[in-house]
């Protein structure tokens, strides 16, 4: 028991440094300004920011794209002036050992009510890159059976 007690604490320890030297500020005004371009449909300024292998999971069953998919899907919305708006409420961060790989998970207030985005940045050249983004329609565990029901329809 004393040797897990041991690796727990090294493990939590390690997680800690990492952690520390993270710029959780630059980090978050990337996300934001990536949600900001949405908001103000600078398309280029959205996609930019992806990596050429992005995947994004919207809140749709079938919403599963590669970033030339999700930009098509995308496009009307954008030339529209405006796609969507969604505003982080909190956003949490986690740092591979590697430091080239920081993965995030962000409560969003949206259109939809209070979502849930997580995702995956990587350190390119060019700076850090959205590689992943999986958007949730949050519910609460007690209106799940309504959901289940309503999904059925």
């Amino acid at each position: 028991m004393n040797i897990i007690r041991f690796i727990s604490f090294f493990c939590i320890l390690n997680l800690s440094i990492h952690a520390q030297s993270i710029d959780s500020q630059e980090l978050n005004q990337l996300m934001n300004k990536w949600h900001q371009s949405a908001s103000e449909a600078d398309f280029n300024s959205y996609f930019d920011f992806t990596t050429d292998d992005f995947i994004f999971l919207g809140t749709d069953p079938t919403e599963r794209w590669d970033k030339k998919q999700f930009m098509a899907f995308s496009k009307p919305y954008f030339d529209k002036g405006k796609a969507w708006d969604f505003k982080c409420i909190e956003r949490n961060w986690v740092l591979d050992y590697s430091k080239d790989m920081i993965w995030f998970d962000e409560t969003l207030n949206t259109w939809m009510n209070t979502c849930r985005g997580s995702g995956i940045l990587i350190k390119t050249k060019a700076g850090w890159k959205l590689i992943y983004y999986n958007l949730t329609v949050l519910i609460e565990n007690e209106k799940i059976k309504g959901f289940i029901e309503l999904r059925k329809q």
